[in-house]
């Protein structure tokens, strides 16, 4: 099961605290966030890491960057 973060417009920690929050989250494997600066996207997947969770794919894409994260280990 998937589902979205839409952190945009967002500074930290806010960003990394719904990621949790939602990865958390009973029966999600898979969350794809969406942040709109370096840092953010820096401490959404240091978060990940840290948690023993897979930082899948980061893409950036005009104005944003999309982060999709398993937690799958």
């Amino acid at each position: 099961m998937k589902d979205l973060v839409d952190a945009r417009g967002l500074s930290c920690p806010q960003p990394v605290l719904l990621t949790i929050s939602k990865l958390k989250k009973a029966g999600l494997e898979t969350v794809e966030v969406l942040v709109d600066n370096d840092v953010s996207r820096e401490n959404v997947c240091r978060a990940a890491n840290s948690q023993g969770w897979t930082v899948l794919e980061v893409v950036e894409e005009p104005g944003q960057y999309r982060i999709v994260i398993n937690k799958a280990k």
